[in-house]
């Protein structure tokens, strides 16, 4: 009956927006089922010793992350997990035929230096971190050699199993050092396995090998494997120095999955990889940083298991890795430090310019260098210029120019207003809600809330101005008034894109081809739309598909990256922090509706010029913006978070601490990493607030608030963290747990010739499990015998003076010694925070209160403070 109200133009309107919405729906599957990894077919444990097994790497998985109690730097778990790869390696090296020559190499590594990590200023020390390190080579190779370096960690991060981050990593790298060894393959070139041992203390073993490992100027090219979620595609995510490497992963990989453009947006990720310390920081080698994507509600969490791995993504990964291994040993540009620094180094050495590549839903791959971007890129804005003065030669070229003109500022309004009116119905909705995030849980409520609305916003323009407000006149062009609309539209929207192209290649960034497939496809899109008006006319549906069809590829290409990309950020929303109020509340739902508002204007907005006019009409916008609003209210009853989607808390026992063994202080600190702030917490943890005496009334100004300095210990993660609160605990579980608490004294009087110099002593404490101290140094700091006696750049922590901060790792069964040096007589005042992963009883217990929906990092962190 509803029908009979609306036109023919309507209903036909209708059903075309349902063709569209099968169309999308289909790609979508195609898509998902790529990401997904749907198409790969994992290989048994029983399968061929030539092919790379994703059963067998399970296998190390499950020893890793299951039958070993922790991999954190720390716990005794880390040794059984070096243990069981350097007896892994052995094995490999027993089976090796007499073809090859297996080194097998276990160092133990210290050192210190100075970064800058997350923006901040960071001093790292450290001591006895473990790596190990195997190289397979022919016989008749030599230590000179270049060689391929694969590098991966076995250490995993607080809480968490590291079934993934990065057991996956160390179970492919051993896996594929048994194809090596089992499939008859002689490397031409050496290959070195890294099995680093102190990854998440901010790369320390990586930086250990480079400074201290006699392989290190052997490496001509490396490959670092890591994982920021538990599967999906192993994405490359950063490449260089040069573009060989990218050009080498181009050739070799069997299942691509790269995209220049996160070159672009990785530097402003909070994150980081050893790809830094091989590639910038420590060493100019060229290299791929390849990383696992998605997954990322597991990541650096109790729930990063085997059981929520991807299946398939193992085995594609083993599987490029292994090609891509093959592909760099026989490269003729693999140099190293001794043919660099050698007349052995040719004029046709690759280039040090930055690549466009990507691949297309992972089945192949396109690859081309800056040199071809600078005219590829280019060619765009030179059709649309072009076609501006062809078109007017008939008439007026400045009148063509003018409606060209019109139709980029109507896509670009077009464009802009997709991406406004899904962020303001966000906004709208989080007025009537008690709670941010809810699509966090169900990642397709976010583009059912969101997609409708973002449409409505590609559509209003249309609406109001129905008639395209010509430059010329219709009766001296001679041509219909509706065609030259088409036309100002088509080429209006052409020109949009080719603008961003353009700006993207004058920019210097890669990602360029995302805006130039779009234009590209657009233009047999319009030649087999102008054929098909002659035959059909240009109100009909089979002309409009005619437009359609060859854009079809590019529409699949933008849902294939734009839904990988959407879900790869709805997954990092749960660990972007939790923002100061009032704001904070609106930025995690602002964020996911503009970015779907973004992917569905460069998705949908190619097919807009001519699709537009079946779309815009108003009973279809009347539907999209009821539809919109149904949606932001049906969300409002789905809770955000779930097992398979955990929120993040972390959970500090706080202690301070004053001499060897007086407690001033015992709290309970907690944080969120995301929106949903603490009063949300208690809320839906009621057993939690019941044991912390917190009341239905709770709010964050009637609590105690723990400050920014009470987190020194995981600084700078702890920048993250607003609205943190605290309870008072007893002293009495530490006194009993702990006979010595950790304390700095001085080691020996400073002498008075001189800049006044104070040697230091820290003990350690009876603490058992110690993942990091960390030093934040204020007053007339001068020098001190860190990082070479190199200071790093100052900090302001938690709004007090400029500092130094300082951060110590390793075996903690000996004190650490140092000095401090002072350019006057002011006190140096120092406050060290040592972090222990091991929990007394009543925290422990109160740990198991939190619901399953919530996953907690806790640890107890030991403060205290000195002047010297």
């Amino acid at each position: 009956m509803a029908l009979a109200f609306l036109s023919s133009l309507d209903v036909f309107g209708f059903r075309f927006l349902l063709l569209l919405t099968v169309m999308y729906g289909l790609i979508s599957m195609l898509s998902h089922s790529v990401i997904y990894m749907k198409f790969i077919s994992p290989l048994p444990r029983d399968a061929a010793l030539d092919r790379f097994s994703e059963a067998r790497a399970i296998q190390h998985i499950r020893v890793l992350s299951e039958e070993i109690d922790g991999r954190q730097v720390g716990r005794p778990g880390l040794r059984k997990a070096s243990e069981y790869i350097k007896g892994q390696l052995e094995v490999i090296k027993a089976r090796a035929s007499s073809n090859l020559r297996v080194e097998i190499e276990e160092n133990s590594v210290s050192g210190s230096f100075n970064m800058l990590f997350l923006g901040h200023n960071i001093a790292l020390g450290y001591r006895n971190h473990t790596n190990i390190a195997m190289r397979i080579s022919s016989l008749d190779s030599k230590d000179t050699d270049p060689s391929v370096l694969i590098n991966g960690h076995f250490d995993s991060p607080l809480g968490s199993p590291g079934a993934a981050d990065c057991g996956s990593c160390v179970a492919s790298m051993l896996e594929i050092a048994r194809l090596t060894v089992d499939s008859g393959w002689i490397p031409y070139r050496p290959v070195i396995f890294l099995f680093n041992g102190a990854e998440e203390l901010f790369m320390l073993g990586s930086h250990g090998f480079m400074k201290t490992h006699k392989w290190r100027d052997t490496i001509g090219a490396f490959i670092n494997v890591e994982a920021s979620g538990t599967g999906g595609p192993d994405l490359v995510c950063q490449s260089g120095p040069t573009s060989w490497p990218s050009d080498v992963y181009a050739e070799a990989a069997k299942y691509p999955m790269a995209n220049s453009a996160a070159q672009d947006v990785f530097p402003v990720i909070p994150g980081d990889t050893d790809y830094r310390i091989f590639s910038e920081d420590y060493g100019n080698i060229p290299g791929l940083d390849i990383i696992f994507l998605l997954g990322g509600y597991f990541y650096h969490t109790s729930y990063d298991t085997i059981d929520n791995l991807i299946p398939g993504s193992i085995q594609a990964r083993g599987e490029n890795l292994f090609s891509i291994i093959k592909t760099f040993t026989n490269s003729s540009k693999l140099k190293n430090t001794y043919l660099t620094n050698s007349s052995e180094v040719t004029a046709n050495t690759f280039n040090d310019e930055r690549a466009v590549f990507f691949d297309y839903l992972s089945w192949f791959m396109i690859f081309y260098s800056r040199r071809v971007a600078n005219i590829l890129h280019s060619i765009p804005i030179f059709v649309f210029l072009v076609m501006s003065f062809m078109r007017g030669r008939s008439h007026s070229w400045s009148a063509t120019l003018f409606d060209f003109g019109k139709g980029f500022l109507f896509h670009a309004v077009e464009t802009i207003l997709a991406i406004v009116v899904p962020v303001a119905f966000s906004i709208l909705r989080l007025q009537f809600s008690t709670q941010t995030m809810n699509w966090f849980a169900h990642p397709c409520l976010a583009f059912v809330m969101f997609i409708p609305a973002s449409l409505v916003g590609l559509l209003i323009p249309r609406n109001i101005q129905r008639d395209f407000p010509l430059s010329q006149d219709v009766a001296i062009v001679k041509t219909s008034k509706e065609a030259l609309s088409d036309e100002a539209r088509f080429w209006g929207a052409f020109g949009f894109y080719a603008i961003f192209t353009l700006a993207y290649l004058a920019s210097g960034l890669s990602g360029g081809f995302m805006t130039l497939i779009m234009s590209v496809s657009m233009l047999p899109a319009w030649i087999s739309f102008s054929l098909s008006v002659k035959f059909f006319g240009r109100r009909t549906l089979r002309s409009t598909i005619s437009y359609i069809l060859p854009l079809i590829p590019c529409v699949a290409y933008a849902v294939y990256f734009g839904g990988f990309l959407a879900q790869f950020v709805i997954e990092k929303m749960g660990m972007m922090g939790s923002l100061p109020p009032p704001y904070g509340y609106y930025v995690p739902d602002v964020i996911v509706a503009a970015l779907i508002g973004i992917l569905t204007g460069w998705s949908v907005g190619p097919l807009m010029p001519i699709c537009g006019r079946w779309l815009a009409r108003p009973s279809i916008l009347q539907f999209l913006v009821h539809f919109s609003v149904f949606s932001l209210a049906i969300s409002s009853q789905f809770f955000p978070y779930a097992v398979s989607a955990p929120k993040r808390v972390v959970f500090q026992h706080t202690v301070r601490t004053t001499g060897s063994n007086q407690v001033v202080e015992s709290t309970y600190d907690f944080s969120v990493t995301d929106s949903n702030a603490i009063p949300f917490l208690f809320k839906h943890a009621p057993e939690v607030a019941k044991e912390l005496n917190v009341t239905s009334d709770f709010s964050i100004e009637s609590a105690l608030v723990s400050q920014r300095p009470d987190w020194m210990a995981i600084f700078p993660v702890s920048f993250l963290f607003s609205n943190s609160v605290k309870f008072s605990t007893s002293k009495d579980d530490i006194l009993k747990q702990y006979e010595n608490f950790p304390k700095l004294s001085v080691q020996h009087p400073y002498s008075s010739k001189g800049p006044r110099r104070v040697h230091l002593e820290l003990h350690l404490g009876s603490l058992e499990e110690i993942w990091v101290t960390v030093l934040n140094i204020t007053g007339p700091l001068s020098n001190w015998s860190f990082s070479d006696n190199v200071l790093p750049g100052t900090e302001t922590y938690g709004g007090g003076p400029q500092s130094y901060i300082c951060r110590l790792s390793g075996a903690s069964d000996s004190n650490w010694t140092f000095w401090l040096e002072a350019n006057s007589s002011e006190a140096i005042r120092v406050d060290m925070a040592v972090l222990n992963q091991k929990l007394v009883g009543p925290a422990k217990r109160l740990k198991g209160l939190f619901p399953d929906w919530v996953d907690v990092t806790a640890y107890s962190s030991f403060m205290s403070s000195y002047l010297f």
